[in-house]
């Protein structure tokens, strides 16, 4: 890489990359620890998998200053295998994800993001938004302990210093300003508020290699397949997604293979060193983003960070008010939402509204993003199958002698417009000879083919003879590879003969 390159993607924003890490640090702690327990495992997993994703991907990824940790999607994948069979079950599965990922790097499957429309990505994002907001619901539960009036206080306090602290200064943070200043306040006033320390023991050592110890045969293969490929692809569209969101806030661009490949290497080394699998995170990025964050050191930062606050400042770090990271990540999900989305309503094509919403109903509803972005994209593209199919148009002439007319056929001729072009001709004139004008149209697919087969030997059954103009080159392609009608015999197999 060359030194001009390696500045800019490390030491062009070293403060706001480091201020930026450090928020993000403090904000990932107890998100890593509820996807532990979400997945069934030990708080020790989620962080120790944070710790190892962030700083790898910082090297490996293709998106600089966006963040990678344990998160809520993939930790959900996760329960069914722990449960049944246990941790050393997901270390593996973890590595088997890493390796499938490198391999869907190499084979440049972040190319088939040109194929999510601008309505699934709005979709994708609002859902979220909506996902990381309510995550935050149960810490403001009064049945909690620790959660009283001075929870909603202090959340009301947080977000005040959030929204205007940056009307008077933007040197530092002002989500850092808020858990700093919500964590003193807390800690000198004694307040009885739920806190970090509530949610689990925080890791005293670093993260140590650990081969997983389980059998290597075809049985642990057949057991961790299946949830390491749907880690695998839920991880990756996440990622991928999350990097499109990014490079628009920061508009810049991203290279997507080297993303899969990057995600593909942290999550092996997250395997190998008692971690569960991850992927990018649309919060902690935002967070980042609006933090300052910029390039790779944002993202070292946040890893080395978050292990030096759980090792050197750990007491400090459980004394953090929850109310203060719930301000924060409201703050995220406000950010995250597409509020235009709302007005646009009212003005977009219907069509396009209904893709928006279906893709934030299904991830919302499942708590599955790959589900979402899947009904997002096939409803896409049946409305896109279906608009494109009512473009074609045919029109005919007849001859001033009429004994022959011409038809002339302009668009798309595929598998949802092959019937409306197969009734576009009138197989029941009495006329010598018909030619078909294909100068504007083209063939897709065998569907397309096989409706031209039907026009040109129902014609030569009633005894007109047909003649095909102007067929572009890759329409012949497939229609001399695939159609039957000028194959010897096609009349007399059509007519059963």
């Amino acid at each position: 890489m060359p030194y001009s390159n390696l500045s800019q993607s490390w030491f062009s924003n070293i403060r706001g990359d480091l201020l930026a890490g450090i928020v993000v640090a403090l904000a990932l702690i107890p998100e890593a620890i509820a996807f532990s327990i979400i997945a069934g495992v030990d708080p020790k997993v989620g962080l120790y998998a944070s710790f190892c994703i962030s700083l790898v991907i910082a090297f490996t990824g293709g998106r600089p200053g966006m963040i990678s940790a344990a998160t809520g999607a993939m930790a959900l994948l996760m329960v069914t295998l722990v449960k049944h069979h246990g941790l050393e079950y997901l270390l593996a599965a973890t590595l088997l994800t890493g390796v499938i990922q490198f391999i869907f790097g190499m084979l440049k499957v972040a190319n088939i993001m040109r194929f999510v429309s601008k309505a699934v990505m709005t979709g994708f994002v609002n859902a979220l938004a909506i996902l990381i907001f309510l995550a935050q619901l149960p810490e403001l539960n009064l049945k909690l302990d620790g959660v009283n009036w001075i929870t909603y206080a202090m959340v009301a306090g947080g977000l005040f210093i959030i929204y205007l602290l940056p009307r008077v200064t933007k040197a530092i943070p002002s989500p850092l300003v808020c858990i700093v200043v919500l964590t003193a306040i807390a800690v000198l006033m004694n307040l009885d508020v739920r806190r970090v320390g509530d949610l689990g023991d925080l890791p005293d050592t670093l993260p140590v290699f650990l081969w997983p110890q389980v059998p290597l045969n075809f049985e642990t293969l057949a057991i961790i397949f299946p949830f390491s490929m749907s880690l695998a692809v839920v991880g990756l569209l996440e990622s991928l997604m999350t990097a499109q969101i990014v490079d628009e806030l920061t508009d810049t661009t991203s290279d997507g293979n080297r993303e899969a490949r990057g995600q593909g290497i942290a999550n092996v080394v997250a395997g190998l060193f008692g971690g569960m699998a991850g992927c990018a995170m649309i919060g902690q990025s935002v967070i980042n983003v609006k933090s300052g964050g910029r390039t790779r050191l944002s993202t070292l930062a946040a890893g080395v960070v978050l292990m030096v606050l759980l090792l050197v400042l750990g007491p400090w770090v459980k004394q953090i008010p929850m109310a203060a990271l719930v301000a924060v990540m409201i703050m995220v999900s406000i950010g995250t939402f597409s509020w235009a989305s709302i007005r646009n309503l009212a003005v977009h094509p219907s069509t396009t509204s209904m893709v928006m919403i279906v893709t934030v109903a299904t991830v919302v509803w499942t708590h599955n993003l790959a589900l979402g972005v899947g009904a997002g994209v096939l409803l896409a593209s049946l409305f896109f199958a279906r608009k494109v199919a009512q473009v074609i148009r045919v029109t005919s002439e007849l001859a001033e002698k009429g004994e022959s007319r011409t038809y002339t056929v302009r668009g798309q001729v595929f598998f949802v417009s092959a019937d409306t072009f197969i009734s576009a001709f009138d197989f029941k004139e009495a006329i010598g000879k018909v030619v078909i004008d294909l100068s504007n149209a083209h063939f897709w697919d065998l569907t397309a083919v096989g409706a031209l087969d039907k026009v040109v030997l129902r014609f030569r059954r009633e005894g007109t003879e047909v003649e095909i103009l102007g067929m572009n080159e890759a329409s012949a392609t497939i229609v001399n590879k695939l159609a039957l009608h000028d194959k010897p015999g096609a009349l007399e197999r059509m007519l059963g003969h």
